[in-house]
């Protein structure tokens, strides 16, 4: 186990420098950058920036260097000083403020949405299966179906109208206007909490239709196989049969996207945060990219997938800690 662990660090820090690499020559390539931007900005108001203005924006940004000298200057002082630069379009604001300011709440959202799936998916999904073709099956069956057909983004519309028509909920936001600039307090607090529900319910519809899709179909597998036929035969109570051996099969999938609550914390649900007007970082890194701001989307594109390597490893760890068979063969390799 050790051995592996080992291997995996050592590849995660290839991986994570190629990343890197990658990344600044991605968001480089589109033609123009933040300056060009603030040019055709200015043209549309009918303003001119002059060519000593542009330069001097040039020269202040490092955008006038090549482009192995950027990428130097940017990963270095992420590494040697945790400095991810200025965030162009944010009064040159230090991006690693702006992100972590917004971390909080896409942290809450994720945790928070990854536990009611759970806690809903599990025990739906198990009598989904162990009752097959009966009636509560096929009412799992079709809410799963919905759920994963209809959009989020169509949800989240119809459930804040019915939040200001029958909650009378402000439409978005995570405060009521009364709120918006209050200092915090317990009101405050429990304004927050009673808008937070909302974007919790709709992200957690997709996941919990298909956490108890997935749960069915591996449970379905694991029931009929020759190591629970031979328990069942020799007495053991049903019950303690199926929690002790196919559900603890069947919940592998779980454990193996533990990590992906690490990378969420920073992508968070992109679209409803778009669409219910919450500060969470999605929205953020959208509007970066609608600026071409060069060091704000690298930097979120680098910590997601800092986030993303690390979040898979302890993935893999949950599921050998969970699942003897593949504790087994980390070992033996």
């Amino acid at each position: 186990m050790l051995a592996f662990l080992c291997r995996r660090l050592g590849w995660m820090a290839v991986t994570l420098w190629a990343v890197s690499l990658a990344t600044f020559f991605i968001i480089s390539l589109p033609p123009g950058d933040y300056v060009s931007t603030l040019q055709a900005n200015a043209e549309e108001r009918g303003e001119v920036m002059g060519p000593a203005e542009v330069a001097a924006l040039r020269e202040r940004y490092g955008l006038d260097q090549s482009f192995l000298a950027q990428y130097w200057k940017w990963i270095s002082n992420i590494v040697l000083h945790g400095d991810f630069g200025q965030a162009f379009a944010w009064n040159s604001q230090p991006v690693g403020d702006l992100i972590w300011d917004r971390v909080a709440l896409s942290f809450f959202l994720s945790v928070a949405t990854m536990l009611i799936i759970w806690a809903i998916a599990w025990p739906i999904g198990i009598y989904s299966a162990v009752r097959q073709y009966s009636p509560g099956d096929y009412a799992a069956t079709f809410f799963g179906f919905i759920g994963m057909a209809v959009p989020e983004f169509m949800l989240a519309l119809v459930l804040m109208w019915v939040g200001m028509r029958y909650f009378h909920l402000s439409p978005g936001g995570l405060f009521s206007p009364e709120y918006q600039d209050a200092a915090w307090n317990l009101g405050k607090l429990l304004d927050a909490a009673s808008h937070l529900w909302l974007p919790i319910l709709i992200i957690a519809v997709s996941g919990t239709a298909g956490g108890i899709r997935i749960i069915r179909a591996n449970l379905l597998d694991e029931l009929y196989k020759p190591y629970v036929v031979a328990a069942r035969a020799k007495g053991l109570p049903e019950w303690k049969l199926l929690l002790k051996y196919p559900v603890r099969t069947s919940m592998s999938p779980f454990f193996s996207t533990v990590g992906w609550l690490l990378p969420g914390l920073i992508s968070g649900e992109t679209i409803i945060s778009i669409v219910m007007n919450l500060p969470t970082t999605g929205p953020l890194m959208l509007g970066g990219v609608l600026s071409q701001d060069m060091y704000l989307v690298g930097s979120f594109i680098l910590i997601l997938s800092t986030l993303t390597v690390i979040g898979t490893l302890i993935s893999d760890l949950a599921l050998a800690w969970w699942d003897p068979r593949i504790r087994h063969t980390y070992e033996g390799g």
